[in-house]
């Protein structure tokens, strides 16, 4: 997409697009997703068998030569997403959705629970296949790629990342959402309150910053 610091990787019909938080300060002035060293998410397409060979964020427009794409949440690039107010990622909520409605991958997959959390309202969200649907597609919470990120080493990140090809793991048990399964199209918010923690930027680091909870809008 233009107008925006790091563009877009999509296209029609993809197998999974993936979203990150916000583009670091690296990743934008290189101009390619998760170019920081130490960024896990290249490897872990490749172990995952998502690619056929492991690319280099400057190979990102290739993506969907594989059926992949990626986006992120919010568009400023920031040196930490701590520095991303909560309008700001509700705001990139309502148009991550819009983005998903137009182009219509199969699964979405959203990098990072602590953001999910706040972007969406659901402070109680787990990684997972997701009860929503944004932009009415089958959308998931996958772990972070971070270098930093001790909770997920590269081979539980790969595989995870393998689930989300459609049709490559058995389906989920379903959960409950007391309001039905919402689906989040463009322009539609989301019930509830709001996270607890928001994640630095892009995932390249798992500090977290506590957030003041507030009534939902």
């Amino acid at each position: 997409m233009t107008g925006k610091p790091l563009r877009d990787v999509v296209a029609p019909g993809l197998d999974v697009l993936f979203c990150g938080i916000n583009p670091s300060l690296l990743s934008a002035a290189r101009g390619h997703h998760f170019a920081r060293p130490g960024n896990r998410f290249w490897p872990a397409l490749h172990l995952a068998g998502l690619t056929p060979r492991l690319l280099t964020p400057d190979e990102d427009a290739s993506l969907p030569e594989f059926g992949l794409g990626v986006t992120n949440v919010v568009a400023r690039p920031t040196r930490t997403a701590a520095e991303l107010t909560r309008d700001e990622l509700r705001a990139g909520a309502a148009e991550l959705a819009e983005l998903v409605a137009r182009y219509r991958p199969r699964v979405l997959a959203v990098l990072g629970v602590t953001a999910w959390r706040v972007a969406f309202d659901r402070p109680r969200a787990v990684l997972g296949r997701q009860p929503e649907r944004v932009g009415a597609v089958e959308t998931w919470v996958a772990p972070n790629p971070s270098g930093l990120n001790a909770h997920h080493q590269l081979p539980d990140l790969a595989r995870l990342y393998a689930q989300l090809r459609p049709h490559s793991a058995p389906e989920p048990a379903e959960v409950e959402d007391p309001a039905g399964r919402l689906e989040l199209g463009a322009g539609r918010g989301s019930d509830g309150g709001v996270g607890e923690h928001v994640e630095r930027g892009e995932g390249e680091a798992d500090r977290t910053v506590e957030h003041r909870r507030v009534p939902g809008r």
